[in-house]
């Protein structure tokens, strides 16, 4: 039994990506804090479409007992991760100085602290299974940083640092540790942006366009099913913006 867990999969790459491991593994387990019904759509789809058990858990992947509840709950059903996709993640477009201290700790909260929460509940049962995947969802502004998305950009940067060092603690365990660090995908988090704005983009990405969210999905896809020797990485799929 192949089990994936997907956060922030109500919508945009984590949407995308549940639908195509759906066709990949036997059971699926999204979450999402959103509470408008589109978690429990994106599960009954993929009932209705494919023969992997979909289990959807709604609350806050920046709440440890929340995570440690849920993937406890998939292990005592026969379901234990052995693929983690951390996915959820927030961004504030704004000047540095205007950010209020509550919202510096919301984004580190819900970027970073949530992908402490799931890696620390997975990792044991993938241990004693000699066997797991954790892919971390990156951003390019990790690697070179972005004008007012400061706060982004940091914690982008730590789940890079993150996923390296703990490749190399998880390798002997036969776990692979991966990031990708994705340009200007289509989804709701650039919903911000103007069509004007969209436009003046695509011009400066040579590939010229936004990637789309299921183009985002088949690339986690493809690095999920690398050995296990491919680890430690931070993979660009950018249309060779940066």
């Amino acid at each position: 039994m192949k089990t994936a867990l997907i956060t922030g999969a109500s919508r945009g790459i984590g949407e995308a990506t549940a639908y195509q491991l759906a066709k990949e593994y036997d059971c699926v387990a999204i979450m999402s804090r959103n509470t408008d019904g589109k978690l429990n759509t994106v599960a009954n789809q993929i009932h209705a479409t494919t023969n992997c058990e979909c289990i959807p858990f709604t609350g806050d992947v920046s709440d440890f007992a929340f995570v440690e509840e849920c993937v406890q709950s998939l292990a005592a059903s026969g379901h234990p991760v052995d693929t983690l996709v951390n996915n959820a993640g927030i961004s504030l477009v704004g000047l540095f100085q205007d950010m209020t201290p509550d919202e510096f700790d919301r984004i580190l909260r819900i970027n970073v602290t949530s992908v402490y929460n799931t890696c620390h509940a997975v990792i044991p049962d993938m241990v004693r299974n000699q066997y797991g995947r954790i892919l971390n969802i990156s951003s390019v502004w990790g690697l070179v940083g972005a004008s007012c998305e400061v706060a982004y950009s940091a914690t982008k940067g730590a789940i890079n640092s993150l996923t390296m060092a703990l490749a190399k603690e998880l390798a002997p365990s036969h776990i692979a540790v991966n990031a990708i660090a994705f340009g200007a995908v289509d989804t709701t988090m650039n919903g911000h942006l103007s069509v004007e704005e969209k436009k003046t983009l695509c011009e400066e990405i040579p590939a010229e366009k936004m990637a789309a969210p299921e183009e985002a999905a088949v690339c986690i896809s493809h690095i999920l099913a690398m050995p296990d020797y491919m680890t430690g990485e931070i993979l660009k799929f950018d249309g060779g913006w940066i």
